[in-house]
């Protein structure tokens, strides 16, 4: 059984239409317009508003608030500052047309989602990016198993960093086509669950 006090959610960017976008970009806070109106491309623009979005939709369950009057200040390098009398952990990811988010009650968490592209290097981007003794494991990665664990170990990677505190438990996230990790700053009541949903429906 999944947490109760922890959400993570996996939404398909481009299934909103213009008009489903331009409603929640209207939710946006002004650092956050600020933000928004700097990135050039459209689909960036796009995962930026559907993950915060998603974000507050998340938190508004959690807090069994509107998630209209959440209120979010970015920081530049930092997760957005949440205006909120009770602790919640966040994040976001974004990878393509998908957008993630944890919120949790429980503990301050991290989470990465990726896109598994069969055709990349991943061997030339390990040795670049990971220490000797994950290029080793790699190394001996049966070939069909190679890109799964170099994309769940990237994640991994990505989703301590974005914790910025040391993760006492790793949650891997399984989803076809993509490879996603869950780092928690303290454990769960249960793993949690990924749930595909559509932001109208929430």
């Amino acid at each position: 059984m999944a947490s109760a006090g922890t959400l993570v959610w996996l939404v398909d960017a481009d299934a909103l239409d213009a008009a489903a976008l331009a409603s929640y970009a209207g939710w946006l806070g002004a650092s956050e317009q600020v933000r928004c109106a700097r990135f050039v491309r459209a689909g960036r623009r796009r995962q930026f508003i559907v993950g915060r979005a998603l974000l507050r939709l998340a938190l508004g369950r959690l807090l069994g608030v509107s998630p209209e009057g959440i209120a979010l200040t970015e920081r530049p390098g930092q997760a957005p500052l949440l205006a909120s009398p009770r602790f919640a952990g966040f994040s976001i990811s974004h990878s393509g047309r998908w957008v993630a988010c944890g919120a949790s009650l429980e503990t301050a968490l991290g989470l990465d989602i990726e896109r598994i592209d069969p055709a990349r290097d991943v061997m030339a981007l390990a040795q670049q990016a990971f220490p000797a003794h994950d290029v080793d494991l790699l190394q001996a990665c049966a070939p069909d198993a190679l890109h799964a664990t170099f994309y769940q170990m990237w994640c991994r990677h990505e989703a301590r960093i974005k914790l910025g505190a040391t993760a006492n438990v790793e949650y891997p996230v399984h989803i076809p086509g993509l490879a996603g990790m869950l780092a928690c700053a303290a454990p769960l009541d249960a793993a949690p669950a990924l749930a595909l949903v559509r932001l109208q429906d929430l």
